[in-house]
């Protein structure tokens, strides 16, 4: 059963604005494994890095919750053996998606040249 959906886009210039203005950015959004693939052969792949971005947010609208009571790092956007994005929540993100009966949640990330754009749909069995 859908339990709930999330989109978002975002402008690549205003991510790339990000993470050139704050050292940070990218350790404070995302985990070890995603920044493995976002930083390629020392080159930021801007357009994967607002892809992400946008992900976690629309897995975040997904729960109903937005960021309210776990870590962006609480999300963590995986590739499968084909490429297609996966979702791992851990912590925090894990506990209340249980709480909530979310079982998985299902994301399509894409971009043209100027946005990225998510989608995700949290799937379960209603708990309440």
């Amino acid at each position: 059963m859908i339990l709930g959906t999330g989109i978002d886009i975002i402008e690549i210039k205003r991510i790339e604005g990000l993470v050139n203005k704050r050292e940070k950015f990218i350790e404070r959004f995302f985990t070890p494994g995603e920044k493995e693939y976002l930083i390629s052969g020392g080159k930021i792949r801007m357009e994967s890095v607002a892809g992400y971005f946008a992900a976690k947010e629309a897995i975040s609208k997904s729960m109903g919750t937005g960021f309210s009571g776990f870590k962006w790092q609480d999300i963590e956007i995986q590739k499968n053996s084909q490429g297609q994005p996966q979702v791992l929540l851990k912590g925090k993100a894990e506990e209340m998606a249980k709480q909530m009966g979310i079982e998985n949640i299902i994301i399509s990330i894409s971009h043209s040249s100027e946005y990225a754009i998510a989608q995700a749909i949290a799937l379960g069995n209603n708990k309440n």
